[in-house]
């Protein structure tokens, strides 16, 4: 059994071997890099990543991570490909070849099968000298000095290499597709992520109560609204005009000072010209807004200034912004 400090070399190693590695692809990037990305930006296809083995995997993340930022990919199994899966691939597509050596025997039955059909080929290879680079119209040279596997065996830098130089490629793409954020929901609808970039505010509050009391209302029927609607604070409304609010800290901190609640009405301890928030803007910026200052829920207006109601913290973490 290895001891913690042979454990921790051994991971401090491998993370300094392909870090040096990924460090090295900036001298690898030359003019075939460009040539490729405008190709690919310019083709009137899609991308189709193939590879096989550990390549493979990779080719599927990048086809993902394309996929997600403007750039249609398909994923073609190397070994597939020549049993059926050629199919996939049509005239205006551009293709990338993943491998390591550019010499595995389906990448040399595959390459001549596609330039048959054809379609330029990028090769993705650290060995641009291999039948993949002298075949390909571009290559991209993710050449590494040395697995970080101490046989020199197991793909781990290559592997590492070739996935950065992917994100690479798509990133370009990305940039010169002037690909927003606003372009990002739209593939990312789901989960977190997606919901910090397309939910409003009027999306969280649209099934909350909305609490509200006028100036003159006594601080127990104050009490009885914030309790009834459970959002921790109410909007004071006069002749339909916002003029503050109440929360439950603002009652806390009444009753500390003042056993007799009966004398005070809402006008007595509300905060005048609370912060608000539009309706429309984004949930992540409620988010913002309260953690700025500090607060837990913060009162919504529409278009008109009306108020229209109370978006909580428990709101955002409720959908898993927070």
């Amino acid at each position: 059994m290895k001891n913690s400090n042979t454990i921790i070399d051994n991971a401090l190693r491998t993370i300094d071997i392909e870090s040096k590695a990924i460090a090295n692809l900036k001298n690898l990037i030359n003019s075939d890099f460009e040539k490729a990305v405008n190709f690919i930006f310019n083709a009137k296809g899609r991308v189709i990543i193939t590879g096989i083995g550990k390549s493979a995997i990779i080719a599927n993340k990048i086809v993902a991570t394309m996929n997600s930022t403007g750039t249609p990919a398909i994923f073609m199994h190397a070994a597939d490909a020549i049993h059926g899966d050629l199919g996939n691939i049509q005239e205006d597509d551009a293709v990338i070849c993943i491998s390591k050596s550019g010499n595995t025997p389906e990448i040399k039955v595959l390459v001549p099968l596609i330039k048959n059909y054809g379609n330029k080929i990028i090769a993705l290879t650290g060995n641009p000298e291999s039948f993949l680079g002298t075949n390909a119209d571009f290559v991209l040279n993710c050449e590494v000095e040395k697995e970080a596997c101490p046989n020199n065996l197991a793909p781990t830098t290559s592997t590492t290499a070739q996935l950065v130089l992917g994100d690479a490629v798509a990133i370009c793409l990305l940039e010169m597709k002037d690909f927003s954020s606003k372009d990002f929901a739209k593939y990312h609808p789901g989960g977190a992520l997606g919901k910090k970039l397309y939910l409003r505010v009027n999306d969280l509050i649209s099934n909350n109560e909305l609490p509200k009391v006028t100036s003159d209302t006594s601080v127990k029927d104050v009490i009885i609204e914030i309790s009834k609607k459970r959002l921790g604070a109410t909007a004071v409304i006069d002749d339909n005009e916002l003029v503050g609010m109440i929360t439950d800290g603002d009652i806390r901190r009444m009753l500390e000072k003042n056993a007799d609640i009966s004398k005070f009405t809402a006008k007595e301890i509300m905060t005048a010209n609370p912060k608000t928030m539009a309706a429309d803007a984004m949930a992540i910026d409620a988010l913002n807004t309260l953690e700025s200052y500090g607060i837990t829920q913060i009162l919504v207006l529409n278009e008109q200034n009306e108020y229209v109601g109370i978006i909580h913290l428990h709101d955002l973490i409720k959908e898993g912004i927070f």
